[in-house]
């Protein structure tokens, strides 16, 4: 095991507890159990993904994984574990710690027909790779007119609510959407990360896979022969009338309890399900918007120059007479990340999301 920190370890322990559309047959996917049935089962996200991996490894010997004890150690949180004794060492590949070197072995793979899946350990480490992936991955399909294509999937665990320390709890998901040529998606619940991983790996172009951490571990269903959404749908995960509210990742989880507190109050709110930072499906959300003429946007991201700016900006544009008060924003502040004693304070809660719907009905 590479030396971190004796949290990650900690991270490590608390993890253990917890089929491709139209390419691979339903014989050919098996579940995390080695089972091979299908149907609904109940996962944690973490499992889940773990599941979808292995069906797309199954379905394509070109998908190699790659990343920091991604290999007998399963990773920090034990997503790859057992693929390594499954699928041999030569496709889960433990590498050095040297982010900027992993992804740009990647883009030489893809370049020669590979589909390699990298595993980037914590958020705040994805920083060595930054110039490999927004100068170099985002443009070779560009490029060369088109001829080379660049199928290349980075996970990253993201987001706090693990208590853990500086650089492994940040949320740099608007840096790489910003970013022309680069695919951003983060699923909020098992059933989508299952789904959404498969899908990413079958994309032609690099696509950024968000994986909110404090997510990784609560269970729900998964449905392993629908899959409900392509890749870049967003969803309606509630249905509301009074405001609509907006988020990604684990954020969803938080308006979700904001809705069910709402609704002790007798209020309605509409949770939609981004799912796709890069490119935006703004469809659902522009329909939503118009029913409930009202918008709060959430996210653990800080708020400046951020995925909730952009929404809100956009929405602004493409709504605004349907809009009955100003698009509100709701993120973790615009500081760098505290220490865990601080975390509750700095990320957004169902109390700091029904105060922006109170703003917002107050208009």
């Amino acid at each position: 095991m590479s030396a971190r920190t004796e949290e990650e370890t900690h991270v490590t322990d608390a993890a253990t507890d917890a089929a491709p559309i139209g390419t691979a047959s339903a014989d050919a996917a098996v579940t995390t159990d080695g089972s091979g049935v299908r149907g609904v089962q109940t996962l944690s996200m973490a499992k889940a993904i773990t599941a979808g991996l292995r069906d797309a490894m199954r379905a394509d010997d070109k998908v190699l994984l790659m990343g920091e004890d991604i290999g007998p150690l399963g990773g920090v949180f034990r997503v790859t574990e057992g693929l390594s004794a499954e699928f041999g060492e030569k496709r889960v590949l433990d590498t050095p710690l040297a982010e900027s070197a992993i992804v740009g072995t990647a883009i030489g793979l893809a370049m020669r027909g590979y589909r390699p899946v990298i595993e980037i350990q914590f958020d705040g480490f994805i920083f060595p790779a930054f110039d490999q992936i927004t100068t170099q991955l985002s443009r070779q399909t560009l490029r060369h007119d088109g001829s080379v294509s660049m199928p290349v999937v980075i996970r990253v665990p993201y987001g706090g609510h693990i208590g853990s320390i500086e650089h492994h709890q940040e949320s740099p998901e608007a840096y790489f959407a910003h970013t022309p040529g680069l695919r951003v998606v983060s699923p909020s619940n098992p059933h989508d990360a299952y789904w959404m991983i498969q899908e990413a790996i079958r994309s032609d172009d690099p696509v950024l896979f968000f994986e909110p951490k404090s997510r990784y571990w609560p269970k729900g269903p998964v449905d392993l022969d629908h899959t409900g959404l392509p890749l870049h749908a967003s969803r309606i995960m509630r249905p509301g009338t009074d405001v609509t509210v907006v988020g990604h990742g684990a954020m969803i989880a938080t308006l979700l309890q904001a809705a069910d507190i709402a609704a002790t109050e007798g209020r309605s709110l509409e949770v939609v399900d981004l799912r796709s930072l890069s490119p935006i499906d703004y469809g659902p959300l522009l329909d939503s918007v118009h029913r409930t003429g009202r918008l709060v946007v959430a996210q653990e991201a800080y708020g400046n120059v951020s995925i909730g700016s952009e929404i809100a900006a956009t929405v602004a544009e493409r709504a605004f007479y349907a809009l009955e008060a100003p698009v509100l924003r709701v993120s973790g502040f615009d500081t760098p990340f505290p220490p865990a004693a601080l975390e509750t304070e700095f990320l957004p809660s169902p109390d700091r999301v029904l105060e922006a719907v109170d703003r917002a009905l107050a208009y």
